[in-house]
C-alpha cells in the first residue's frame, strides 16, 4: 500500500514549518531529536509549542541555540562531511539532506557565477538551518517514507535584508531552485524561503496531487503573521486510493514520425506488457500535419510498464494518461458444432441474458483451412449453431 504525504504551502514554507507539520502529524519530537543528535554542531534543542494563525491551530517549532554560533558560514564540503559523519542519521535521510544542500549550493553558485566549491552558506549554513534540513529528511523516515507531493508554493513579494544585503523577494536562490516547476507569484513578504524551496524541489513532486484517502492532517505554523493568509503549511497523510492503482487508464501519445512497421510493433509490445487493448488512429496535428494517435487501455498496476514501453520503443517525447470507467458485460465461452468441426464462441451476458456473441476467429481459421471453405462461412455456421 502506497503512503502519500501532500503538502499545501497555504502561507508559504520554511524548514521549521516542515518539521512542525510533521510533529503535528504525530512525529515524536524526542525521536526527531535522537536522530539529529549525532550532528556535530553547537548545542541546540527543539522547542515545540502550539500556535494559531488566522484561527488555524497547529504546531510551532523553534530551533533554540544554547549560545551564539561561532562559525555560521560553512562551505558545502564542510556540511557534507558533517552529515556523512552523523552516526544517528539513517542512510536514506543522509542522502536526502545532502541532495537538498547540493540543490541550494548549485542554485547559489549559478546566481553568483561561481563554482559550488566556492559557495559559503550563510543563513543556510547556520545550526538551525542544518537541523531543519536534516530534520525534514528524518521526518519522512518517521512517517514511513511516504511519496511526497506538494501544491505550487506562493513566493511573496517585496524586499528582504540578508547576508548579501538588500534582496528582492523571492530571493534569487529561491527562484533558481524553483525553476521548471509550478509556482505562484502572490503574497506580500517572504512566503517561501530558500530552505523551503529546496525541500519542495528535492523531496516532493510539485503539481496536482494524486487521488488518495486522507487519514491525518497536520499544520506547521510559521513565525510570521501575514494579513492576507495564515502562515501555515498544511500536511495531509494518507494512503493511495485503491481505484488509483486498480482502475483502468488510457495511455496516449501523438506520433508524427513513426513508420507503419514501428506502429505495428508498438501495438504488439503494448499488449505483451499487459495492456488490455492497444490501437492506432489517424489524426491531424498542428500545421495540418498528418500523424497517428497511439493508445492503450491498461489496469492501474501496469500503467507504468505501458508508459515505459511507449517512451522506450516509440519516437514520442512524452505520454499523457487519464483514468477511465468502463462497464463490461459478463463473459463466458461455449463450444458449438459446425459442419466442419468444433468452434469456440465468446458470449457477452447481462443479468443472465446473452446480448452479444463472437466466434473465436483463430478457431474459425483453423477449421476453414482444414475443410477448404471460406472463413466467413464457418463464422456464420458457428453463430447459427449457437442460436439453435
Amino acid at each position: 500500500m502506497r503512503r502519500i504525504l501532500y503538502l499545501e504551502p497555504v502561507g508559504g514554507i520554511a524548514g521549521d514549518m516542515f518539521l512542525a507539520a510533521g510533529i503535528d502529524l504525530g512525529v515524536s519530537p524526542d525521536a526527531l531529536t535522537q536522530a539529529l543528535s549525532g550532528l556535530n554542531v553547537p548545542g541546540w534543542k527543539l522547542a515545540v509549542s502550539r500556535a494559531v494563525r488566522h484561527a488555524i491551530s497547529g504546531t510551532h517549532l523553534d530551533v533554540v541555540l544554547d549560545a551564539k554560533e561561532a562559525h555560521p558560514h560553512r562551505a558545502y564540503a564542510d556540511i557534507r562531511q558533517l552529515i556523512e559523519a552523523a552516526p544517528t542519521l539513517p542512510e536514506r535521510a543522509k542522502a536526502r539532506a545532502l541532495a537538498v544542500f547540493r540543490a541550494i549550493g548549485e542554485a547559489e553558485a549559478k546566481v553568483h557565477g561561481v563554482s559550488i566549491d566556492a559557495i559559503h552558506f550563510h543563513e543556510v549554513g547556520a545550526v538551525d538551518s542544518i537541523v531543519d534540513i536534516c530534520g525534514a529528511a528524518v521526518v519522512l523516515e518517521l512517517l514511513g517514507d511516504p511519496e511526497v507531493h506538494a501544491a505550487p508554493p506562493p513566493l511573496g513579494s517585496g524586499t528582504i535584508r540578508v547576508a548579501h544585503g538588500q534582496m528582492p523577494i523571492p530571493v534569487p536562490a529561491t527562484l533558481e531552485l524553483l525553476r521548471d516547476v509550478p509556482v505562484r507569484f502572490e503574497g506580500v513578504g517572504e512566503l517561501t524561503t530558500p530552505t523551503g524551496a529546496a525541500l519542495l524541489k528535492v523531496l516532493t513532486k510539485i503539481g496536482h496531487p494524486p487521488d488518495f484517502i486522507v487519514e491525518k492532517v497536520g499544520y506547521g505554523v510559521g513565525t510570521k503573521d501575514f494579513r492576507d493568509r495564515p502562515n501555515v503549511l498544511r500536511a495531509s497523510l494518507g494512503r493511495m486510493e485503491a481505484q488509483a492503482t486498480e482502475g483502468l487508464w488510457v495511455v496516449e501519445a501523438n506520433l508524427d514520425d513513426a513508420t507503419p512497421q514501428l506502429l505495428g510493433h508498438l501495438v504488439e509490445r503494448l499488449l505483451e506488457v499487459g495492456a488490455k487493448d492497444a490501437w492506432v488512429a489517424p489524426v491531424v496535428m498542428k500545421k495540418g500535419r498528418p500523424a497517428h494517435l497511439l493508445g492503450a487501455l491498461v489496469e492501474g498496476g501496469l500503467r507504468e510498464a505501458v508508459v515505459d514501453t511507449v517512451l522506450r520503443e516509440s519516437t514520442s517525447l512524452g505520454v499523457r494518461y487519464h483514468r477511465v470507467e468502463r462497464h463490461a458485460l459478463e463473459r463466458d465461452w461455449v463450444e458449438v458444432e459446425t459442419p466442419w468441426g468444433k468452434v469456440r464462441v465468446k458470449r457477452g451476458l447481462r443479468d443472465g441474458r446473452v446480448l452479444n456473441a463472437h466466434p473465436e476467429f483463430d478457431d474459425c481459421v483453423r477449421v476453414a483451412q482444414a475443410a477448404n471453405v471460406p472463413v466467413k462461412q464457418v463464422m456464420a455456421a458457428a453463430l447459427a449453431a449457437l442460436t439453435h
